[in-house]
């Protein structure tokens, strides 16, 4: 399918593996002009060099000012910017019943703030490119997920009001924004590749009893969704809290 996607202008935070990546590449196969964004310098750097046609901004989207700084010079090098992927993310944090005041601030800077940072940052492009916006969420965000750290449920939750909420005044700017919600993925260095190699058994497990489609999740298939999200396609929806998780939600 031809998602219309060629030479719009896109910036991807959290972009130099996983599923940040399998965004990118994304993207690129739709002829779109990419900017790729990480915190680590020497990573983004080779993630760039193996694309061989993107640019890259080095930067911390989880802090306002730097956010700022960033979204100004991808706007720079693309001469606008028509989407948004915010991507930056990580569901590490302490055990449940654990929580601490300074885990809440850095898994909320990391999950939540490193969004909306983003969004108030490249407000102003995408009002005058009549654009959109897909944060990665998690379905952590949307219901009880057992194991999943409290902290990164939370964040998630709120990530999922936001985008519910800033949808309407969004809306009258001419700027979509919509999330995607993706269930347990799969990749080189995720949690589940390394359970898959120390007790593929509890994995099985876990697929047969809570997933009805019995499969991890690829990157490209959260890469698929968010694409088709951010294209012309998609320009109907707004607001939206997309789910991609093999049926494991049941709420």
């Amino acid at each position: 399918m031809d998602l219309k996607l060629e030479n719009k202008n896109v910036f991807i935070s959290g972009s130099s593996r996983g599923i940040g990546l399998a965004i990118t590449k994304r993207f690129i196969a739709e002829g779109a002009n990419v900017v790729i964004n990480s915190r680590n310098a020497k990573e983004l750097n080779a993630t760039g060099l193996s694309l061989g046609n993107c640019k890259s901004v080095v930067g911390d989207v989880s802090s306002p000012t730097d956010a700022l700084k960033i979204i100004t010079k991808a706007a720079s090098l693309l001469g606008g910017i028509d989407i948004v992927v915010c991507n930056v993310g990580s569901g590490a944090s302490v055990r449940p019943g654990e929580e601490f005041y300074d885990e809440w601030q850095r898994v909320f800077a990391i999950n939540f703030y490193s969004a909306t940072n983003l969004v108030e940052a490249s407000r102003k492009f995408l009002k005058e490119s009549q654009g959109s916006v897909v944060c990665l969420s998690s379905i952590c965000g949307s219901e009880r997920v057992t194991g999943a750290p409290i902290t990164y449920s939370v964040a998630k939750s709120a990530l999922n009001a936001y985008v519910k909420s800033i949808s309407v005044p969004l809306a009258l700017e001419g700027i979509r924004i919509n999330a995607v919600a993706p269930g347990n993925i799969n990749f080189q260095g995720s949690v589940w590749s390394e359970k898959l190699i120390h007790d593929p058994g509890s994995v099985k497990e876990m697929l047969d009893r809570d997933v009805p489609l019995r499969a991890l999740g690829s990157p490209e298939d959260v890469a698929n969704l968010v694409s088709w999200l951010a294209s012309d396609l998609a320009k109907f929806v707004t607001g939206s809290v997309v789910t991609t998780d093999g049926g494991q939600t049941r709420s």
